[in-house]
């Protein structure tokens, strides 16, 4: 999953230990999640989009849109 979680946390001044703290995480998380190395849980993705009041999509992407037809099934 893409996201700008990095973008979004550097425009609120903020750094890893600080956002780590507030949604109750560790700082290697926040990394992670920032180097596309760790996909977070949906709890995880709402409290982010919660904690930044903003939506879940200005945060995180699919890295590719799936596109199901009857021949993929």
């Amino acid at each position: 999953m893409e996201n700008s979680l990095k973008t979004v946390r550097e425009h609120h001044g903020m750094s890893q230990r600080a956002l780590a703290e507030e949604v109750k995480v560790t700082r290697q998380t926040i990394n992670g999640i920032e180097r596309n190395r760790y996909d977070p849980s949906a709890e995880l993705v709402f409290k982010l989009a919660y904690f930044f009041e903003c939506s879940v999509e200005d945060i995180f992407q699919p890295a590719v849109e799936l596109e199901t037809t009857v021949r993929d099934v």
